[in-house]
């Protein structure tokens, strides 16, 4: 097997930028048939999803069979609980621990500050009023995607939250995705997947409702699709081919850094998998206990990994620690594992990466699944300017502002001068009311708004 090996110092810039190269790619092949997805889906509804998921899918769909209610989402997950309790046990353990973590994010209901004296300027916090959950099936079956995005939009308070994915061969769900929806408290999984799953919930269907908001990860068609439908529906994170760092150094034990370089290279070929380090003997352990470890996969996974070795992954040797980081922070990973001495001090000098793991104990393969950290990630260096699924992507803000007689007579003379300063006579002349601004009213508060204590605020958060 090829590993592909990189040193920093001598790389040109051509192949430098090549180095940071992911294999997100432009999409005009995939954006052609999507749109005709689209337009098939918006004018023939059901119809359309039945026919295209018999295509694509081999699946002969009906209405009746394309939806799953809570009831027999219930139903099902209790008689798969008794034939798979492992499995039911693994996925309880996971929701627990996402709902813990993403619980912790939550901000306050209402907050005010008083920004001058009489002057007050606050927030709002609401759920967003539904959301689609997108769960891909691709490569396999995926229930952690559906917690990761289905139990942080419950704990965000979404009172309509609902699941979209392809139907399993022959048919009918994975067990594990069944198992998943009810542990996440969705209210209905619908099985049509692809580019013709994101216009059912972009446009609503017979079946299958509109929405205001789908969020999930995809292959290249439902990105496609979904980059069509900006400004028709919320599209979410845009989550591309999977990609990590492993950052170690001479005190790394190599097994678990091998580990963990391997991780992300199972994904597909056009996944990206590099080590980062500044010893040379490490790496070459490394690389060898990683020639090990491959020979332990199913061929197809196999497969994937050594592909991803000799293009979009392999080794990369640094001068220091300070040129590795330097790299890191420019290459923003998705994933970031730090296999050094002092992984907390080192945190404070790494920038940019969606998740940071810290130390030899907490692989890759915790985080995705059962650390409660949420694992739909920026890719493609978007860590630079994009943050993980929160709570945040099923939040909304609304602005508050409130001004007693004082406030508004010491600030109405400025609002008045900048009004006319850019041409607004109407709103110079709402400001000139000074009956408006006379005697209080009967009832007026004396005080400042009052901010809610709880950001977990039962009524609301569901």
């Amino acid at each position: 097997m090829i590993v592909q090996r990189f040193e920093l110092a001598t790389l040109s810039p051509d192949a430098r930028r090549r180095l940071l190269r992911r294999s997100e790619r432009e999409i005009h092949r995939e954006l052609e048939a999507a749109r005709a997805i689209l337009d098939a889906v918006r004018e023939r509804g059901d119809a359309a999803l039945i026919e295209l998921t018999e295509r694509f899918d081999g699946v002969r769909l009906t209405p009746a069979a394309m939806k799953l209610d809570r009831a027999e989402i219930a139903e099902r997950a209790e008689a798969l609980r008794r034939v798979h309790p492992a499995l039911d046990e693994a996925i309880r353990v996971a929701a627990r621990q996402i709902e813990a973590f993403h619980r912790a994010q939550l901000p306050k209901p209402v907050w005010w500050t008083e920004v001058s004296p009489g002057v007050f300027a606050g927030e709002r916090v609401t759920p967003i009023p539904d959301v689609a959950v997108y769960v891909p099936r691709g490569k396999g079956s995926f229930p952690s995607v559906l917690l990761m995005l289905a139990v942080p939009a419950r704990v965000a308070g979404v009172p309509r939250r609902i699941v979209l994915t392809p139907p399993a061969p022959g048919g009918g769900l994975d067990p594990a995705v069944v198992l998943a929806a009810d542990h996440a408290g969705v209210d209905a999984v619908y099985t049509v997947g692809g580019a013709q799953a994101i216009a059912a919930v972009a446009f609503g269907t017979e079946t299958v409702p509109k929405m205001h908001k789908v969020i999930g990860p995809g292959n290249a068609y439902v990105t496609a699709a979904k980059r069509l439908l900006v400004g028709t529906i919320d599209i979410g994170i845009l989550a591309g081919p999977s990609e990590a760092i492993v950052l170690a150094d001479g005190s790394a034990d190599p097994e678990r850094v091998a580990r963990d370089w391997l991780n992300e290279a199972e994904h597909g070929p056009d996944s990206a998998a590099l080590l980062v380090t500044d010893d040379g003997a490490l790496l070459e352990a490394a690389e060898s206990a990683l020639r090990r470890l491959l020979g332990r996969l199913p061929e197809g996974r196999r497969r994937f990994a050594e592909a991803v070795f000799r293009t979009y992954g392999g080794g990369v040797i640094a001068r220091s620690m300070d040129e590795a980081i330097a790299f890191v922070n420019d290459y923003a990973p998705e994933h970031l594992v730090l296999h050094v001495r002092d992984p907390h001090a080192l945190l404070w000098r790494l920038e940019h990466a969606g998740e940071i793991l810290l130390g030899p104990w907490t692989p890759i393969a915790l985080g995705n699944f059962v650390v409660g950290t949420n694992a739909i990630l920026p890719t493609g260096g978007h860590a630079k300017t994009t943050s993980a699924v929160s709570v945040w992507d099923f939040l909304k803000r609304t602005s508050l502002a409130w001004a007693t007689e004082a406030g508004y007579r010491r600030l109405r003379p400025y609002a008045r001068l900048l009004a006319e300063v850019e041409g607004f006579p109407a709103h110079a002349l709402a400001l000139e009311d000074e009956e408006a601004a006379g005697a209080a009213r009967p009832g007026e508060p004396a005080v400042g708004p009052v901010e809610e204590e709880s950001a977990a605020d039962g009524n609301r958060r569901g």
